[in-house]
Formats: C-alpha cells, sequence, structure tokens
C-alpha cells in the first residue's frame, strides 16, 4: 500500500492548485497538482478544475503536473483527455504523475484508467511520466523521442501494457519501471510479455530497470540471467516480489552482474544463505537484500506475497 503523496515531483516541489490562489513568484518552479476533495466529485468539478488552472496560471509555466482525486476513481478512468486538450497551452510540460492517491483513498489496484496513449502523442516533449493503478490502463505501441522515465505503480500490470512498451520505441528511456503485481490484481504479464523490455532493441539509452513486485520474481530471474538489455544497465530492481532460492540461484549461474552499480532485491524469500551468496559473488555491486519474508503455511500450502496488491 502506498501512504504519503510526493512532496516533491521532476525536481519540483509539489503545490496544489486552487482557483484564484495567489500564485507563487516563479510559476514554473513548482509541480501543480490537480485533485478534487470529494472522492465522489462529479466529472464537471474535475474538467473546472483543469479550465481554472488554464485560465489563471500562464501556460508556458506549467513544467510538471501531479494529478490526484478525480472522483470516483475506483471506477471512473482518469480524465486523460482533459490533459490532452491543454497540449497546446501546456506547451512547456515535461513531467506527468497520473493518480497520486494513497490507499485510504482508493486502492491501487482499483485506481481506474483508460488509453494513455493520447497524452504521449500530444506531448512529445515529455520526459517523465507515472501512471498509479492499471485496472483499465491501456498503452499502444509508440515512438517517443522524448521519454527518459517511464513508470507503472501497480498491484496487476496488465500483460497487453508490458507487451506494449516493450514494442514501443524509445530512443532516450533511461528508466523503466513496471510494478507486475499479482494475477488476482490483473497482473497477468508473463515473461514472453517482457520479452520486448529484456531484449532491449528499442530501449538502446536504458540504464535503470525495474520488474518488481512480482509473484513470478523467479521466473524474471531466469530471464534477466540471459537478457542483452542487462549488460548496459547500471541499476536492477527485482525488489518487492516473491524471489525465492530458485530465483537467487537463477541469478548466480547467468550472465555477470559485476558491472551493475546496484542490484535490489529487497522484500524477498531467499533464504540467508543464498541472499548471502549473491552479496558475496558481487563484492563490488551495491546488493540490497533487506527486508526478508517469511512464508507463510495455511492448511498445508505455502503463500509468498508482493509487497503492494490491493
Amino acid at each position: 500500500m502506498v501512504h504519503s503523496h510526493v512532496s516533491s515531483f521532476a525536481g519540483l516541489p509539489v503545490l496544489r492548485f486552487s482557483p484564484g490562489m495567489a500564485l507563487p513568484e516563479d510559476p514554473a518552479g513548482v509541480a501543480w497538482r490537480l485533485e478534487v476533495e470529494d472522492f465522489d466529485a462529479d466529472p464537471e468539478e474535475f474538467a473546472g478544475l483543469v479550465q481554472a488552472m488554464l485560465d489563471e496560471v500562464p501556460g508556458e509555466a506549467v513544467r510538471a503536473l501531479v494529478v490526484g482525486e478525480w472522483g470516483e476513481a475506483y471506477e471512473r478512468p482518469l480524465p486523460v483527455d482533459l490533459l490532452v486538450a491543454a497540449a497546446h497551452r501546456w506547451t512547456g510540460l515535461r513531467a506527468v504523475f497520473l493518480a497520486d492517491l494513497v490507499g485510504e483513498q482508493c486502492e491501487i489496484s482499483w485506481l481506474t484508467h483508460d488509453d494513455v496513449t493520447p497524452l504521449l502523442a500530444a506531448y512529445p516533449a515529455l520526459e517523465v511520466l507515472w501512471i498509479r493503478g492499471a485496472q483499465g490502463l491501456r498503452l499502444a505501441p509508440v515512438r517517443h523521442d522524448g521519454l527518459r522515465e517511464l513508470r507503472f505503480q501497480s498491484g496487476g500490470l496488465p500483460g497487453a501494457v508490458a507487451r506494449a512498451v516493450g514494442d514501443s520505441d524509445l530512443p532516450e528511456l533511461r528508466r523503466l519501471d513496471l510494478w507486475l503485481g499479482r494475477s488476482e490484481y490483473g497482473g497477468d504479464a508473463t515473461v514472453d510479455d517482457l520479452a520486448g523490455v529484456l531484449g532491449g532493441a528499442r530501449l538502446p539509452a536504458l540504464r535503470r530497470l525495474a520488474l518488481c513486485n512480482a509473484e513470478i520474481a523467479d521466473a524474471i530471474a531466469e530471464a534477466v540471467a540471459a537478457a542483452p538489455v542487462v549488460g548496459r544497465l547500471e541499476v536492477l530492481d527485482l525488489s518487492m516480489g516473491v524471489l525465492t532460492d530458485s530465483g537467487g540461484a537463477a541469478l548466480l549461474a547467468g550472465q555477470s552482474l559485476t558491472h551493475l552499480r546496484r542490484l535490489d532485491l529487497r522484500h524477498h524469500y531467499l533464504s540467508e544463505e543464498m541472499a548471502a551468496s549473491v552479496a558475496a559473488a558481487l563484492p563490488d555491486v551495491q546488493v540490497d537484500v533487506s527486508d526478508p519474508q517469511t512464508v507463510e503455511e495455511y492448511n498445508g500450502r505455502q503463500y509468498r506475497y508482493t509487497a503492494v496488491g490491493e
């Protein structure tokens, strides 16, 4: 569960927009937050808020945007169309965070989206895109020459979205985070769905890859052991998942990881011996094997859980 909103985004402090507010001396020096008060607000209320910001904040000064509650986020898709329609005004927009809501507002697996492809098409100079939640989320393969950071935070990422990312041409992308999640929350992505990402042919600048929060962590570790993209990475993040000794052994037996600056395996199900073996094999790499988890048993069955689910 996510417990707090971002206080800064894209290197800028977050400031909530309110109609009629006194603007900061430098409107371009903040990340503007758009959100309504009530979780069940009508669509017109959020649309009116966007229009008020268009009327009151100089368009060219909007560099970063954080979207919070838009009203009935648990069943009504985030209105990306309003952001797309503002593209001709927000010509300086470089960073967008869709759905910065915490668990007390809406469970991450309930956050509802639609097709986000038009947002990328409308903002060809966008550099950073974060998306929280994946219910109803859709993405078509695109070419985007500006994007440098793309993060999907979810309790269950659809395989179709993972495939679309791997099939997209993102020549400047340096960081990619995929929280894959659990099947019970819509996380049906398989290793095959990650083939484009792991191959890396369309991601030539990628230096940080997170395939985390995954119930298929062992299968991912096995695939990573031979994945072409790994050789160019500085940071590999397989944290928050259900990595076991099987996955640890695959990492040890696979391609060299000594070139990495950091290997993040925190929140795992590795034995103490395997965790120590992985760290010992990479003495010059920052290996994080903190937050070990304990397998739960019930009626003779074993249960392992990702860090973020519902």
